[in-house]
Parts: C-alpha cells; structure tokens; sequence
C-alpha cells in the first residue's frame, strides 16, 4: 500500500496546492491523501539511506535535498523510510498521456535523524522556508552548486504538502512555481525558436503550476506575481523591426496593470508598456507615419506621468521618465541612434 502510494508522489504538486489553498480562498479542494505507514518528511542536508539503522551498514542510495519521504519508523537517532530518490521529478506536461512504468520505484532505508524535517517538528514549516531561500539564494551565486535552484524549488513543495495550513503556504507555492517557470525560461531562450516572432510557434513555458497559485490564493500578492510571470509565454520573440509586437505587448501590460493596480509588478508592467510605446514611436517614425508617431509619443507620456503619480519612488518610474525625455528630444530608443 505504501508504496502504491508513494508512486503516486503523494498525488503530486497540484493536488497539494489544492489542500493548501482551501483555507485562505473560498474554494474548497478535496484533501490531500495522507500516507499511511507515517508523517511526511524531508531532507535538509543530501542523506544516505542505509540497509540498517548503522553507519557501517550497506548503503542503499542518497537523498537528495527536499526530496519527498514518509516516516515509517523511529529507532534511536534513525529514521526507516519511504523516499524518493530517482531522477529529477518531471514536469506534467513531459510525461507520457498514459504514464510510463520506466520510473524507478521508491526505496525504503535507514538514515540519520539529525537534519530531517518531519511534518510535526516544531517551526518545520520556517525551518524548511528559511533553508529554501538559502538555497534559492546561492542558486543566483555562479560559486553556488549547480542543484541548488531545483532544491529550493523541492523544498517550497514540501511546505505546501507538509504544512499546508502554515502562513507561508502562498508564497512557497508561487516560489515554487517561478523556479521552475524560470528554470524553464532559460532552458528556451537559448533554442533557435526563442527568436520567432508569433510567441504561438514557439516552446511554451509550462503555466499549469503558475495558475493554481492564481486560482487557490486569489487576491494575493503571490497570484499577482504569477500573473506576470504568465505574461512571457504571451511576449513575441524578434519583433524584426515590425509594430504590431509591441503594439500588442503594451497592451497586454496595460491591461496587467489595470488588472493589479497595486500589485508588486504593476510599477514594472507600466514601464514596459511606456517603453514599448516610446519604440512605436521610432518606428512609426521611420515609416514616416506621423498621426501614429504622435499617438505614441502622448501615449507614452501618459504611461510615465500615471507612474510618476502612482509610484513616485519607483526606479520603473524614472526610466519611464528618461525615456519620454528622449522621445522629447528626438533621441531614439529603439535600434542604433546614428548621429
């Protein structure tokens, strides 16, 4: 039973989110499925897994950090497990339609107590945030080890699935789903289809986690910045030098602000519209079209005059004012300014 269970990966990230979110939306999810042999738990630290509670025992694999375990019994200082410790979960949308039996099961081991976060140790749900945002940290640190994004992002799933109810559920949940959202960013923009210009022909970032933040933490300043995040599968690669790329993308965060009038990304957004409105301008300009030259250029100062009210302190705020400068000047901000 239990490993039928675990196999299942604890019904997943979703499902997860599902539980975690039924207490601050009005939605209400079912429950997660608890595992029978014990609480949940996780590693903080890589952990090796023993045939027997003893250190010069048979060693049966390693645990990485944040991986999934359920507590099946206490000896000692040792803990007998359920863990996973295959391959690197996949995403969703990389899996066969009808599953595959090529992923090797569970295995269960003996490991060291000291440094495992279970489910009803005192203060886990911070222990493992705070370790997690260290990790998230020294993932942005070219001397960091080069796992260290995917550990965080490990980690803020176990604080959903384990502590679904701790105040720092929303936000493990958004962090979780913006690692992999950017893990997978990078991944693409280095494939020859990042340069197209129609975003629809291009590899698509998996938005499935990214949502479930918006629809079980609604109004939150988490879903806001999910919903931004969400905007870059809608961006053009190239614009080649053509309007209706920017055209359409001001738009879009035109519409992202109205959407999140205090939302931490609204600054951002209403710069990136003012900015691409400053290169319609260039590029109205060079098809010599005046009456759109003109909208344009208003356009954009408008944009940077509602940051200036809105968020007077904003960096977003003065670059959108330095951009209308030039606009006012006649100093391109789009291409190569040749004197």
């Amino acid at each position: 039973m239990m490993l039928s269970v675990m196999k299942l990966r604890t019904l997943a990230f979703g499902l997860a989110l599902l539980c975690a979110g039924a207490a601050q939306s009005q939605k209400r999810p079912p429950q997660l499925v608890k595992p029978l042999a014990g609480p949940r738990a996780t590693a903080l630290r890589i952990t090796w897994l023993y045939i027997s509670p003893d250190k010069s025992a048979q060693k049966v694999d390693r645990v990485q950090i944040g991986r999934e375990m359920v507590v099946a019994e206490k000896s000692g200082n040792w803990l007998r497990v359920y863990a996973n410790t295959d391959i690197e979960e996949e995403q969703s949308s990389d899996q066969p339609i009808f599953g595959s039996n090529d992923t090797p099961p569970p295995i269960t081991g003996w490991m060291e107590a000291k440094g495992i976060v279970i489910e009803n140790t005192p203060n886990g749900d911070q222990i493992l945030m705070g370790t997690a945002a260290t990790e998230e940290a020294l993932a942005s640190d070219p001397r960091g080890p080069a796992n260290a994004a995917q550990a965080a992002r490990l980690l803020y799933r176990r604080i959903v699935e384990m502590f679904p109810n701790s105040p720092f559920a929303a936000e493990a949940a958004w962090r979780a789903a913006d690692i992999r959202w950017q893990l997978q960013k990078a991944d693409y923009s280095s494939l020859p289809s990042a340069k197209l210009q129609n975003p629809v022909l291009r590899n698509q970032m998996d938005e499935d986690e990214l949502k479930q933040v918006v629809k079980y933490y609604p109004h939150t300043r988490w879903a806001d910045l999910a919903d931004f995040d969400l905007i870059d599968n809608k961006l053009c690669g190239d614009w080649q030098g053509q309007e209706k790329c920017p055209e359409r993308e001001s738009d879009i965060y035109e519409r992202y602000a109205a959407e999140h009038p205090n939302g931490p990304r609204t600054a951002r957004a209403l710069y990136e519209a003012c900015y691409r409105q400053a290169v319609l301008n260039d590029l109205y300009s060079a098809d010599e079209n005046s009456k759109r030259q003109d909208e344009a250029h208003r356009h954009a100062a408008a944009l940077a005059a509602q940051l200036k009210d809105k968020f007077p302190q904003s960096d977003y705020t003065s670059r959108a004012v330095a951009l209308v400068f030039k606009l006012d000047q006649g100093v391109p901000v789009y291409g190569i300014d040749r004197p």
